[in-house]
């Protein structure tokens, strides 16, 4: 009886793990079509990384100094390149595709509505955070290395360079996930909804709405709470990464703060409105 009940057991766990892997194979694969047709995801910041490095061979052979300074230059005009290409991939991420109509053939596929949106929005959300860090890391591990030979030849310790580099990863990973991932959800919840709807221009239909705001509060009544809102959002808040003036200036992280700031959680509300809307003008529209 036990051994029977056992086997039972057995034959039910392996039934589950298939259906698991049939479930999740339509995002999975869905992502990777998105990186297929996108390049610049990861072509953009390897580009900006390679420009890096090669300044900073230059300034090497020239200053003959190692400084800490040009880590940090690195890892924020690499993640400059990661926004920028979040915020253009998020506005062409939908609209692209109802224009040159591929959305007839994608539609085909048995791949629902909801499966393509999130698939779309984990890219912004997730993949290019993560990827971003990986290329700093990859970068600043090379300009490690070039400056470490300086360092040894200079007859200096090597550790005060590696040292604090260390520490500027684990905060980096810190500010990618706090700010890049959750505390941007909404911009690129919003970017990807107008990306479903505009007809055309959606960089415009996605910038005017809030102008106008702006432009009627501060006419109406005289103030700039809404401006300041976006700006606030646009920052990363001061719950996100408190107290930094650098990558090696965050000498204190309260995450425990961060998850329980209500404009987190607000903020994740509005993405998953914007996102719902995202699936359904998908399943209502066709291509432009």
């Amino acid at each position: 009886m036990s051994g029977s009940f056992r086997d039972s057991q057995i034959s039910e766990s392996q039934g589950i793990a298939p259906a698991i892997v049939r479930a999740t194979q339509p995002f999975y694969w869905s992502v990777r079509r998105e990186l297929w047709e996108y390049r610049s995801i990861y072509i953009a910041p390897l580009v900006v990384a390679a420009v890096t490095l090669f300044g900073y061979l230059i300034a090497l052979m020239i200053r003959g100094v190692a400084l800490l300074q040009p880590f940090s230059f690195a890892a924020g005009v690499i993640l400059m390149a990661v926004f920028i290409v979040s915020i253009i991939y998020s506005l062409e991420a939908l609209h692209g595709e109802r224009r040159d109509r591929s959305i007839l053939f994608w539609k085909s596929l048995p791949v629902s509505d909801l499966t393509t949106v999130l698939s779309k929005a984990s890219i912004p959300l997730v993949v290019l955070p993560l990827l971003g860090f990986a290329i700093i890391v990859a970068t600043e591990l090379i300009m490690l290395l070039l400056g470490s030979l300086v360092l040894m030849g200079r007859g200096l310790n090597v550790a005060t360079l590696w040292t604090p580099v260390f520490r500027m990863w684990l905060m980096l990973l810190y500010h990618l996930v706090t700010v890049h991932m959750l505390w941007y959800a909404p911009m690129y919840g919003w970017l990807l909804l107008v990306s479903a709807w505009a007809r055309r221009a959606a960089f415009l239909w996605a910038a005017l709405p809030w102008l106008a705001i702006c432009a009627v509060e501060k006419i109406a009544f005289n103030t700039t709470r809404f401006a300041a809102m976006l700006g606030y959002r646009f920052a990363g808040g001061p719950e996100a990464i408190p107290g930094v003036d650098s990558f090696f200036g965050m000498t204190q992280l309260t995450p425990g703060r961060f998850l329980s700031s209500p404009g987190l959680w607000i903020g994740l509300a509005i993405t998953a409105t914007f996102l719902a809307g995202a699936v359904r003008l998908r399943r209502c529209l066709g291509p432009i």
